[in-house]
């Protein structure tokens, strides 16, 4: 937060701040302790210890038990529906990958900074949602090889392709293919950062207006702080949606390399 002339920097926020050097690298590069790692490592750690609520396996579930068997069939489904047959081996990773991402952003709206701590939404930085993306995408190529081979490539030329366009459509379907994890790990970067702008922005009119007297605190102040809320309530609606769309298109993919169509 920059403190000059009562600015809010909105991107402060997102800046990767070290948090332990332990002052030894590896090929040249610096190992330490980021804001970003920590906030992984709680994500993990929580995600673990919500898991840990449906290993109880009682006759009459408990209401945490019931959450994890909810999520579980709910990602099952999403599986089922959209990989189809074959598909029941992709369920844990399509759970991990939704759950991680969930648990990530739900964290990063965590009103933690009233007591000092401040969140930090990884997944607002590309080069996070990138490598997921590319895992994703990398499950996708091995699959489509390791299953079919040389005939992965059947892939790019969709079934009643005219003749006289089969110079052009491989070429556009091979393009939009290598697109899809760059668009896939995008959507989420973007979609996360621009909700925590826009809150970041709006908090800055609420401090400024409350700091330049009871007008302006009553005629700007209140309404913003009245929109920051409805705005968190649409964010904590964007971090499952967004996990879902992850979930999902992860799951189309992976289709097309299991069924080439």
């Amino acid at each position: 937060m920059a403190a000059e002339s009562g600015k809010i920097d909105p991107m402060h926020q997102f800046q990767i701040q070290t948090i332990w050097d332990p002052g030894f690298s590896i090929a040249g590069h610096p190992i330490v302790l980021t804001n970003s790692a920590v906030w992984m490592l709680a994500a993990a750690l929580a995600l673990w210890a919500f898991m840990l609520l449906g290993m109880k396996r009682q006759v009459i579930p408990t209401r945490g038990q019931m959450l994890v068997e909810n999520f579980t069939g709910f990602v099952t489904k999403l599986v089922d529906d959209n990989i189809g047959h074959g598909g029941r081996k992709y369920v844990p990773y399509v759970f991990s990958l939704f759950m991680f991402i969930l648990f990530a952003n739900l964290l990063g709206l965590l009103p933690l900074g009233l007591i000092g701590l401040h969140p930090f939404t990884f997944t607002s930085h590309f080069t996070v949602t990138g490598v997921l993306a590319i895992m994703s995408f990398s499950i996708v190529l091995i699959v489509g090889f390791w299953k079919h081979g040389l005939k992965f490539f059947s892939l790019f030329v969709p079934h009643g392709t005219p003749l006289w366009l089969i110079w052009l459509i491989p070429a556009i379907e091979l393009v939009s293919f290598m697109v899809r994890p760059f668009s896939l790990g995008l959507r989420l970067f973007v979609a996360m950062i621009a909700g925590h702008i826009l809150l970041k922005v709006l908090a800055g009119f609420v401090i400024n207006a409350g700091n330049a007297g009871l007008i302006p605190g009553l005629g700007v102040g209140i309404p913003s702080f009245a929109l920051m809320i409805g705005i968190s309530a649409l964010e904590v609606l964007v971090a499952g949606i967004q996990a879902y769309v992850f979930a999902l298109l992860t799951s189309l993919y992976i289709h097309d390399a299991e069924h080439l169509h």
